[in-house]
C-alpha cells in the first residue's frame, strides 16, 4: 500500500482545511447549545469538542487511508439541534440516549438495512440530492457580497482568475486573499484564541425510557435521514464507491466509544466531503482521499488543541467562510446538476427533489434532504407506473 504522502498536493491540503473550517464554523454553535441545554459544565462542554474532534479526525483518517477514497465524517447537525430544544432530560439520561442512539446507527450498518435502502435510490435523485444541499452554500456566498462586499468580491475575483490561471490553485489562492482582505479591514478576531488543550469528562450514562423516546430514536432517525443518506448521495454522485455498510457500522462504533465523553453522534458528511471529493482538492480523482486524511488530522487537532482551535477558527468573519464555501463546492453543484438532468426520463425526479432539498423544509423533525428524496422517489414512481399502463 503506497505511502499517502506521495499523493498529497497543497490543494489537496487546503481542501482538507477549508472542510473542516466550513464544518465546523457553520455548527459549532448550535453543538454548545445542545451542551447547555443538557445541563452541560463548561469542561463537559470542552469534553464534547474533545469527542467530537477526536471521533470525526479518527474515523476520517482510517477510513480514507483503508479504502483510499475521500471519506469525511460530521458531527449530527440537525441531531445537534434536537438536542438543543430538549428539555427535562439530565445529562447521564442524555448520555445513556446518546449510547442507545450509537447502538441503532452501528445495527442499520452492520445489517445491512440502511445499504439496500440506498442501493434503491436512483443517481439522477442521488445527484440531484447533492445539487439541493450544496446549492444553499453557493447562494450564501452571493448574499454575503451584500453585507461585506470589500472582503467576498476579491475572493470572487481570485476564483475566477485561479480557474482559469491556476485551476488546482483556485481555491487556496481564495483562502489567502480572504484572509488577507479581512486582516486589512481588522476582521480577524485573534484575541478569541486561548491556548489550553482539552480535558475529556466521563459521564456516567443513565437509562429512561422518556429519554429513548424523546432522545435517542429522533436523533437516530434524523442523523440517518439528514445526514447519512446525502452523506452517501455524495460519495456516489461524485464517483466514488465506497462500502456503505461498513462506514456505517464504524461511525456508529465511534459514537458508542464516544458517547460517555459527549459524542452524541457521528455520520458521513454530505457538505464537507463535497469539498474533498471535487477537482479543486486534486486533478485526479484516485488521489482525492488525501483531502480527508489531511481533514481528519485537523478535525484531530481541533479535538485536542480545544479551546485554542475554537478560537483561532472563529477568528474567520462569517462572510469569509461562507464565500470560501460557496466557491469551493461551485463545481460539485454544476456536476451534480449536470448528472441529474442528464437523463431526459429523470429530468422531473430531479429537478423536484433539487427544489425540495434546497428549500429546507423540514417536517417532524426531519430535513429536506429525506423529503428530496421522497419528493423524487415518489416521481419517478408515478412515471413508472404510467409507462407500464
Amino acid at each position: 500500500m503506497r505511502n499517502w504522502l506521495n499523493d498529497l498536493s497543497v490543494s489537496s491540503a487546503v481542501a482538507g482545511f477549508v472542510a473542516v473550517l466550513v464544518g465546523f464554523t457553520s455548527s459549532v454553535a448550535i453543538v454548545f447549545q445542545a451542551a447547555q441545554a443538557l445541563g452541560a459544565t463548561p469542561a463537559q462542554t470542552t469534553s464534547w469538542m474533545w469527542a467530537l474532534g477526536l471521533g470525526m479526525g479518527l474515523t476520517s483518517l482510517g477510513l480514507s487511508l483503508w479504502y483510499r477514497q475521500p471519506v469525511l465524517t460530521a458531527w449530527s447537525t440537525p441531531g445537534a439541534a434536537l438536542l438543543a430544544g430538549t428539555a427535562g432530560v439530565t445529562m447521564p439520561e442524555a448520555i445513556g440516549a446518546f449510547l442507545i442512539c450509537a447502538l441503532l446507527i452501528t445495527l442499520a450498518g452492520a445489517t445491512r438495512a440502511f445499504e439496500r435502502v440506498m442501493d434503491r435510490i436512483p443517481l439522477a435523485v442521488a445527484s440531484a440530492l447533492l445539487a439541493g444541499v450544496l446549492a444553499k452554500f453557493g447562494l450564501d456566498a452571493v448574499l454575503s457580497t451584500k453585507s461585506e462586499p470589500l472582503l467576498v468580491v476579491p475572493m470572487a475575483l481570485a476564483y475566477l482568475a485561479g480557474r482559469r490561471w491556476w485551476p488546482r490553485y483556485a481555491v487556496p489562492t481564495v483562502l489567502v486573499v480572504g484572509v488577507i482582505a479581512a486582516a486589512l479591514q481588522g476582521r480577524l478576531q485573534m484575541s478569541a484564541v486561548t491556548w489550553a488543550w482539552a480535558m475529556p469528562v466521563w459521564t456516567t450514562p443513565t437509562f429512561s425510557v422518556s429519554a429513548l423516546i424523546g432522545v435517542a430514536l429522533p436523533l437516530f432517525l434524523v442523523t440517518m435521514a439528514s445526514q447519512n443518506l446525502p452523506g452517501v448521495a455524495a460519495q456516489r454522485a461524485s464517483g466514488y464507491q465506497t462500502p456503505v455498510s461498513p462506514t456505517i457500522t464504524v461511525t456508529g462504533l465511534a459514537s458508542l466509544v464516544l458517547a460517555p465523553f459527549g459524542g452524541y453522534a457521528l455520520n458521513l458528511a454530505a457538505i464537507t466531503a463535497a469539498i474533498c471529493m471535487g477537482r479543486e482538492a486534486h486533478e485526479d480523482p484516485a488521489k482525492r482521499y488525501t483531502a480527508s486524511v489531511m481533514a481528519g488530522l485537523f478535525y484531530i487537532a481541533l479535538g485536542l488543541a480545544g479551546g485554542a482551535v475554537v478560537g483561532l477558527l472563529a477568528a474567520f468573519p462569517r462572510e469569509l467562510v461562507a464565500a470560501v464555501a460557496g466557491l469551493a463546492l461551485l463545481g460539485t453543484i454544476a456536476g451534480g446538476l449536470a448528472t441529474a438532468l442528464k437523463v431526459e426520463a429523470h429530468r422531473d425526479a430531479a429537478i423536484l427533489t433539487f427544489l425540495v432539498t434546497l428549500s429546507g423544509l423540514s417536517l417532524a423533525g426531519i430535513g429536506s434532504a429525506f423529503w428530496g428524496v421522497v419528493a423524487g422517489s415518489l416521481a419517478l414512481l408515478v412515471q413508472h407506473y404510467r409507462s407500464r399502463i
